[in-house]
């Protein structure tokens, strides 16, 4: 007995939209921090001057588009009664103190490019402590307070490298303070939100790298070999039989038609196309075991990778079941980015995407076995 293998290769060239594709640019899965400091202007209710402090914060990129944040941020400013005459009974001069606010929150990021600048919009919820100190006034000295805190915001980051950058963000901020003063005209005893202006450095760690290309060695040089001298002709031998020879066949299909952006659900309009490899399977019914693998590139984190190749994976092996072929000839296995059959190091951009193409396929190989006096 000896094999005889078929394989149908489903090479699925992922040909995104512009939008989409600048999402998937330098996606890398990463972690990272950003420290940085902060502007806040305060709400009218507290009479404070606009202040500064600072931030430290921890990130992940979940997906091509979306991210979180999870930190600290401390903002102080002076009071500033000044600037309202008559809100106490005294001159405004003898009043002084800080207005001192500290935040925990985490915030969800949706990013509209993973190209070196991007754009984002934001959203969170938290912990804040408000703490209003005017020190001359009794009502007004340590009055904290411990609240829920909401922001919403935009921003941008811009990456110099692919492990640094900067993020500049300006948000507004909601929270709860119980600053009041009975006799006066101050009342801070309620929702205040203030508007914060972040500027820090983005530092990027844990994202994977691609892999390096070994260079295969050159061959030896042969030395030269003075011909020898020709024989005496022989009688021309009986031609023999030729071999049983290996049948292959390859089917491209453009994967626009076969996959959305980031989805594994197979497009409607790729049905007809998946249907002839159905045909295929169907005219070769001796192909007894047949084995769909995913392969995707090496954008995004190995994980993510592995998840989809196999994801995709069974749903081609679902729809050739649903088709006639028997569910027991088939296996549907996925290889992520392992199995790469291009490299393109120091290729970036959007040149990236179209480089690395040929490494998101899927690959249907059909294998059968016969005896050797058998040749079709």
């Amino acid at each position: 007995m000896n094999k005889n293998i078929i394989a149908v290769a489903v090479a699925t060239t992922l040909g995104l939209a512009s939008f989409a594709a600048a999402a998937e640019d330098m996606y890398r899965g990463a972690w990272y921090a950003v420290p940085g400091i902060s502007a806040i202007n305060t709400d009218n209710d507290l009479y404070a001057d606009n202040g500064l402090g600072g931030f430290i914060k921890l990130g992940k990129e979940l997906s091509p588009h979306w991210d979180i944040q999870g930190g600290l941020t401390y903002n102080s400013a002076d009071e500033n009664i000044a600037r309202a005459p008559g809100v106490f009974a005294v001159p405004a001069i003898n009043v002084g103190g800080r207005y001192k606010q500290t935040t925990l929150g985490l915030d969800a990021l949706y990013m509209f490019s993973r190209e070196k600048f991007r754009p984002f919009v934001l959203a969170g919820l938290g912990v804040a402590r408000n703490d209003v100190d005017y020190s001359n006034f009794p009502q007004l000295t340590d009055e904290s307070n411990t609240s829920w805190m909401a922001n919403v915001g935009l921003g941008a980051q811009y990456l110099f490298t692919d492990t640094f950058g900067f993020q500049a963000d300006l948000r507004h901020q909601w929270s709860r303070s119980s600053a009041k003063a009975p006799g006066t005209r101050f009342d801070a005893d309620e929702t205040i939100g203030n508007t914060l202006f972040n500027l820090g450095a983005i530092i990027r760690f844990g994202a994977p790298a691609p892999a390096p290309v070994v260079a295969e060695p050159a061959p030896a040089p042969m030395a030269a070999v003075e011909p020898a001298p020709a024989p005496e002709p022989a009688p021309a031998p009986v031609a023999a039989p030729e071999p049983c020879q290996p049948k292959f066949e390859t089917i491209t299909l453009q994967a626009e038609r076969l996959f959305g952006f980031d989805k594994f659900k197979l497009n409607g309009d790729a049905v007809a196309e998946v249907d002839d490899v159905v045909k295929t399977l169907k005219d070769h019914p001796e192909f007894d075991i047949v084995v769909v693998t995913g392969h995707t590139d090496l954008i995004g984190s190995e994980k993510y990778n592995q998840t989809l190749s196999e994801k995709r994976a069974e749903i081609i092996k679902q729809h050739l079941v649903s088709h006639g072929i028997e569910a027991s000839r088939i296996r549907a296995v996925g290889k992520g980015e392992l199995q790469p059959v291009v490299d393109c190091k120091g290729v970036k951009g959007k040149a990236l995407i179209e480089c690395l193409a040929p490494n998101r396929r899927v690959v249907i190989t059909g294998e059968r076995q016969h005896p050797l006096n058998e040749c079709k």
